[in-house]
């Protein structure tokens, strides 16, 4: 049976998923900085578009894709379709994916399976999230045993990041002014995590190098819990490659792993990361 991973465009994809283009595919949700509207697809350019939310006084928001966008996705040559969407809590998107399913089967009946999965987080989350089901397809499971073990691997997943820069929080509403203020004048850095679908802060540090190994020791400590076999961590970072390299280093001298891989943040990512953040899943 064929077999298609479908993502939104928070699904921020290594390099082998961006080249796997008969496995991988995204659809893209629409970024908004004051009047503009951005596509967050292959166009994305993360540097002007970090020029843009640093100038806005309101900062950035996004608009999910339309049913519609879903349907074309499913349109496509595989047998088994599986989605993958930011968490139902912060986006829309979840809720278009599952309409679409709907469409789908009304206009073509069940010629495909369509699994629809709330990530229940985004960014590294749903990178994570798609290696993982690539894995259990290449291992042939059957379609129904694939959809029941992605939707236990979203609730145990783990998904931690870290902000060098707050003013999107501020911008957006999500931290006071104040709060960034003091924070950026003692060089605090908060250590957030995905929380049944909600972002929540879990700790703080002071320094970007002290949060990073805290937060890799942190989420290393949660997913050993609940991990049911070798663990694999995906990591996405926001214009900061080096970065990244430096927490996969740190995560490899704390735990073992069967890989850990990295992707550059797109549009909907750098919106909750920010210039300079990092993600990391397990």
């Amino acid at each position: 049976m064929s077999y298609r991973i479908i993502g939104d465009s928070c699904m921020d994809l290594t390099p082998s998923m961006e080249c796997d283009k008969e496995t991988f595919s995204t659809v893209p949700l629409t970024l908004e900085v004051d009047d503009l509207h951005i596509k967050d697809d292959e166009t994305f350019d993360q540097a002007s578009f970090l020029e843009l939310i640093a100038k806005s006084k309101k900062g950035p928001c996004t608009a999910c894709p339309s049913p519609n966008d879903f349907l074309r996705a499913y349109e496509c040559d595989a047998d088994d379709v599986y989605v993958v969407t930011i968490t139902g809590k912060l986006s829309g998107t979840y809720n278009a994916a599952c309409i679409a399913r709907d469409m789908y089967y009304e206009q073509h009946g069940h010629d495909k399976n369509i699994a629809v999965i709330n990530s229940l987080s985004g960014c590294a989350g749903e990178t994570r999230m798609g290696l993982y089901l690539k894995d259990l397809c290449d291992k042939k499971l059957p379609f129904k045993e694939i959809a029941e073990l992605a939707e236990q691997k979203a609730a145990d997943l783990k998904t931690f990041f870290v902000l060098q820069n707050m003013e999107t929080l501020r911008k957006t509403g999500r931290l006071s002014g104040t709060a960034a203020r003091f924070a950026t004048l003692l060089n605090i850095k908060p250590i957030l995590f995905a929380d049944k679908g909600e972002i929540k802060k879990f700790d703080t540090a002071r320094s970007i190098e002290k949060a990073l190994k805290k937060m890799c020791d942190i989420c290393v400590d949660q997913a050993k819990a609940v991990a049911k076999g070798p663990m694999r961590a995906a990591i996405v970072h926001c214009n900061c490659p080096e970065r990244a390299e430096s927490v996969k280093s740190y995560l490899s001298g704390i735990a073992d792993f069967t890989s850990i891989d990295i992707a550059a943040a797109r549009g909907v990512s750098t919106i909750y990361a920010s210039d300079g953040g990092i993600v990391v899943a397990i």
